[in-house]
């Protein structure tokens, strides 16, 4: 298995709004990609900042992930929001 522990800041005041469009990317990840045996977007206490937490059974599933359209069209849309690169840790489970 892969994995991912993504922080993202966001804008101040675009919190309601990147929410809109993250909770729609869940959705669609955990709806269309059987592949991706965890999405899951937390809030962190620290104001403006996101976590999302993602596992997958191999490379491909990565691949397939980052190839899908509503990845590509809700990222981009998300990206407005964001103060900043996201921060990625990519793990291997062991």
């Amino acid at each position: 298995m892969l994995a991912a522990f993504v922080t993202i800041k966001v804008k101040p005041g675009s919190e309601e709004a990147f929410e809109t469009v993250a909770k729609a990317l869940v959705a669609k990840v955990n709806a269309d990609e059987p592949g991706c045996k965890l999405y899951q977007l937390s809030r962190s206490d620290q104001p403006g900042t996101y976590h999302f937490m993602e596992r997958y059974v191999d490379q491909d599933a990565v691949a397939a992930h980052r190839a899908s359209d509503h990845y590509k069209s809700l990222g981009r849309e998300m990206g407005q929001y964001l103060e900043g690169p996201p921060e990625i840790v990519r793990l291997t489970e062991v």
